[in-house]
């Protein structure tokens, strides 16, 4: 346990280190789904072996060190104290942000639904007047996409089907799915920020290449992710899934070039290494399992 037990801390800082290689050289349908899966088994893992450091405390339980004593057996320190002592307020920590996380999106999600709220069942277009140019897909059964008539005034008719294209990608392929896991997995494990990123990264560069795919043209999705920057402007960041952010000069770049290839392998070793933190931590938990019955017959 003494060295099991850190490994998802230390996993999780490779995984926060290769995942931006993993986005530039894997395509993001296959990329975003597997960094995500990895950062949840990482998180999970990380807050399982605090949970264990935490439970290293029992040894020292009154009533567990007098049954130990008067059973004859002695006490092993699996790991030093202060560490089990610190193991307690971060996992305080970790539920409050994951609580923040949480609520933060519901807050989202309750917000986008109140702006669709009154349309047809069937309606997936809802175009808001406002003047500020924002586009979002907004989750749910049914899904629905939210624009403004800002944003379609400021596209040209080819470029507004680029528009819903790439807000159909993100609703058909759950995309709001992905960025909350792995902003989850970020608020469960801090260490994670870079996945994190990656991924929301990602599922926009996904839904680019599915409407580059939809229209058949990628210089008119570029000309289109272009144009909807500039009149966004400097804007605040949208609190949805946004067609105007996310790095845009990095998406404009990629769909002037070729599709990245689905290197099958390169995920297969990320989806290992996002394993290994829940192998270590199962290890982790036998060793204390079976230290526990050595003091307690």
């Amino acid at each position: 346990m003494t060295v099991d037990v850190y490994t998802p801390l230390a996993l999780s800082v490779l995984l926060a280190a290769i995942s931006p290689v993993v986005g530039r050289r894997v395509a993001p349908a296959l990329a975003a789904p597997v960094l995500t899966a990895a950062a949840a088994v990482s998180a999970a893992a990380t807050v399982w072996s605090l949970v264990l450091l935490a439970a290293t405390l029992l040894d020292d339980a009154p009533p567990v060190v007098a049954e130990a004593r008067a059973a004859g057996h002695p006490i092993a320190e699996p790991v030093p104290e202060v560490i089990g002592i610190a193991a307690c307020p971060a996992l305080a920590l970790i539920a409050h942000r994951l609580w923040r996380a949480v609520r933060a999106e519901y807050t989202t999600r309750r917000a986008l639904r109140r702006l669709c709220a009154g349309q047809p069942g069937d309606s997936e277009l809802v175009v808001a007047a406002s003047p500020v140019p924002r586009a979002f897909a907004v989750p749910g059964s049914p899904g629905r996409i939210l624009v403004t008539a800002g944003m379609l005034r400021a596209l040209e008719p080819a470029e507004r089907r680029v528009l819903l294209a790439h807000e159909r990608a993100h609703l058909a392929h759950r995309h709001a799915f992905l960025v909350t896991a792995a902003s989850l997995a970020f608020a469960a494990n801090p260490l994670l920020g870079p996945v994190r990123d990656q991924v929301a990264f990602l599922v926009e560069r996904w839904a680019d290449e599915r409407a580059a795919a939809a229209v058949g043209d990628r210089a008119t999705t570029a000309r289109a992710l272009a144009r909807a920057a500039l009149t966004a402007g400097r804007a605040q960041p949208s609190c949805g899934l946004g067609f105007t952010d996310r790095a845009v000069t990095r998406r404009i770049a990629a769909l002037q070039s070729a599709p990245p290839p689905h290197l099958r392998s390169v995920a297969a070793a990320v989806l290992a290494l996002g394993a290994l933190p829940a192998l270590g931590a199962a290890d982790a938990t036998g060793d204390l399992l079976r230290l526990l019955a050595h003091i307690v017959p």
